[in-house]
């Protein structure tokens, strides 16, 4: 059972009470941190092998570009080495009927951690975190300030939520699946709980709900926002997707043809101006090797070899 979607977004208390309720976890977890003082239930193996594809691919856990679930970024054999490695640490997993994995670098690799998956010889279902982005904002912003991270614009965050959020939607479909608010959870995990039972057709009725209650107090809702979705690019795009897969936590009905829109019109927007920023890094490179005497003496040199005659009197 994999988790997904962008961190800060209930990641790592969605695999703990998964895990409280009968979800085997992986060994050699990320442990707690300041900005996640009840852990992060992620394995580190996996957070090295997904650092390591990124690289191969020319990525990060930072890159805010968008490719569909399945674009071939590596060649044939490099792609088939990456799975390799991935199958390798799932063949080290609990021997269990069921196990939770979850490190958020994943939703960009869907693809190549599902068929790792099913090679190893797993039956893949899928669990997708969703959270106002307005509160993954003031979230990652308390974050960078307690860690003395570089800030984060909220443009940054908006546009990491949104490739998170599309990736994780996009990967998983045709997969077993279901969407939990973080807000959901946090009012009414055992509600949250049977939803995944149901949705996923596993049995999550082992719980030991004392240790989860209190797991899941209220003071780990940090920021609450309630209000309509800022939308930072002059769009409608954060707003549509919000919507859209909140109303999919509620069970209501919900139009996969907006976020393929909204997924277009990204992809689009994107590469067209990732185009035009690189070639202004390139411009301001050469300026910067350009000090202005030297710019002005060039134009006074210009101005000689026409011998200030006409337009260069």
């Amino acid at each position: 059972m994999f988790i997904i979607g962008f961190g800060r977004s209930g990641t790592s208390a969605l695999t703990r009470v998964l895990s409280l309720c009968g979800a085997a976890l992986p060994k050699g977890l990320l442990g707690a941190t300041g900005s996640n003082p009840r852990g992060y239930w992620e394995p580190r193996a996996a957070i090295h092998l997904n650092e390591e594809i990124l690289r191969r691919q020319g990525s990060d856990g930072y890159d805010v570009s968008l490719r569909s679930p399945g674009e071939r970024i590596l060649d044939a054999d490099a792609e088939a080495a990456c799975i390799a490695k991935i199958r390798a640490y799932l063949t080290t997993l609990p021997a269990a009927p069921l196990v939770v994995l979850k490190e958020p670098k994943m939703t960009a690799l869907t693809d190549l951690w599902f068929e790792a998956a099913r090679q190893a010889g797993f039956d893949v279902a899928v669990v997708i975190a969703i959270r106002h982005p307005a509160e993954v904002i003031a979230s990652i912003g308390k974050r960078a300030g307690r860690q003395l991270y570089v800030s984060s614009s909220p443009e940054l965050v908006s546009a990491s939520w949104l490739r998170y959020t599309l990736l994780a939607e996009r990967g998983s479909r045709g997969m077993p699946r279901v969407f939990v608010e973080y807000s959901n959870l946090l009012e009414n995990w055992r509600r949250e709980v049977k939803r995944i039972s149901t949705a996923l057709a596993i049995d999550l009725d082992a719980c030991d709900e004392q240790t989860i209650d209190e797991f899941l107090t209220s003071d780990l809702r940090h920021h609450r926002h309630g209000g309509p979705v800022a939308e930072p690019f002059g769009t409608d795009w954060a707003s549509v997707v919000y919507e859209t897969l909140s109303a999919a936590s509620r069970d209501e009905p919900w139009d996969e043809a907006e976020l393929d829109r909204v997924f277009e019109a990204y992809r689009v927007s994107e590469r067209g101006f990732r185009a035009v920023f690189t070639d202004v890094r390139r411009y301001h490179n050469l300026t910067r090797l350009m000090p202005l005497p030297l710019v002005k003496l060039g134009l006074s040199g210009l101005a000689l070899v026409h011998r200030r005659r006409g337009t260069w009197a």
